[in-house]
């Protein structure tokens, strides 16, 4: 079971000049100087990307011939591959 007792008159102004008083004995947080300059020098080199093995133009046409390539395998038309069951050459007749 929960306490329902109420806190005692006056708690939370307690709370308010202690948090106040901790507030004041903290300086406000100062960089070290030049802080700021040293991170803006490293960002440039931390951000650019890696140079890719082939350029942009060289590489849509690659993904075109790709795709062309999978659906002619993934076609279905296995005839053109001659093997299977369904091979393009005729039966010999078992009578002759």
């Amino acid at each position: 079971m929960p306490d329902t007792t109420p806190p005692p008159p006056g708690a939370d102004e307690q709370w308010e000049q202690l948090l106040h008083q901790w507030r004041g004995q903290c300086a406000a947080a100062q960089p070290q100087p030049h802080f700021y300059g040293r991170v803006r020098a490293r960002l440039p080199r931390a951000t650019t990307p890696p140079r890719p093995l082939l350029p942009q133009w060289l590489r849509w046409p690659a993904y075109a011939a790709l795709l062309a390539t999978l659906v002619l395998v993934l076609s279905g038309d296995s005839a053109a591959l001659g093997s299977g069951p369904y091979d393009a050459r005729p039966a010999a007749s078992p009578g002759r």
